[in-house]
């Protein structure tokens, strides 16, 4: 059972789980950014002779996206590499994408900077070792069940759904 209006303080290095019930007030997160690899997708492609990918995506990752969107938060993709897959993603669900993103840091602190976004109030969903950098940028740093444990041991926040299987729904459900 999820306790809606909990409030939690936590210091660096202390984590939580879905099973403790915790809830994020969506009127303090003013951006989400989502790897796209590992978060939005099970990590794995599938390649065709021609060279050209295919991935899957969960349905209730979408339906999780539209609900965060009623609250007014804006969502974009960072995604290290330039792939038309992500392209396709992003456009169907009508969020911002930023691609071939060496540092996704200095993406997100970019983006905040030209938004007049503070960093503490950015939520990041990142899964490997290349997201944390950024992981540690902001305010809310979140990951998926089966990310690298690097990612696990800095993320104030984990999902109990592994990425690609409906772990943005879940997310959704913390700050809905």
């Amino acid at each position: 059972m999820h306790k809606r209006n909990r409030k939690l303080t936590f210091t660096r290095g202390q984590s939580t789980t879905a099973d403790a019930g915790w809830h994020l007030e969506a009127a303090r997160i003013s951006a989400i950014f989502y790897d796209f690899d590992g978060v939005m997708t099970d990590n794995r492609i599938i390649q065709f002779q021609d060279g050209t990918e295919a991935v899957i995506v969960n349905r209730a990752d979408g339906l999780g996206i539209q609900l965060i969107k009623k609250q007014g938060i804006p969502q974009l993709i960072l995604s290290t590499e330039t792939n038309p897959v992500v392209t396709a993603r992003a456009r169907k669900l009508r969020i911002e994408i930023i691609q071939g993103c060496e540092n996704k840091r200095r993406a997100i602190k970019d983006y905040c900077r030209s938004n007049k976004i503070s960093l503490t109030a950015v939520l990041f969903v990142g899964n490997d070792v290349n997201d944390l950098s950024a992981l540690r940028a902001v305010g809310y740093p979140v990951c998926p069940a089966d990310a690298n444990s690097a990612i696990m041991a800095v993320c104030r926040y984990r999902l109990r759904t592994n990425g690609g299987y409906g772990a943005i729904r879940e997310l959704a459900d913390h700050l809905c």
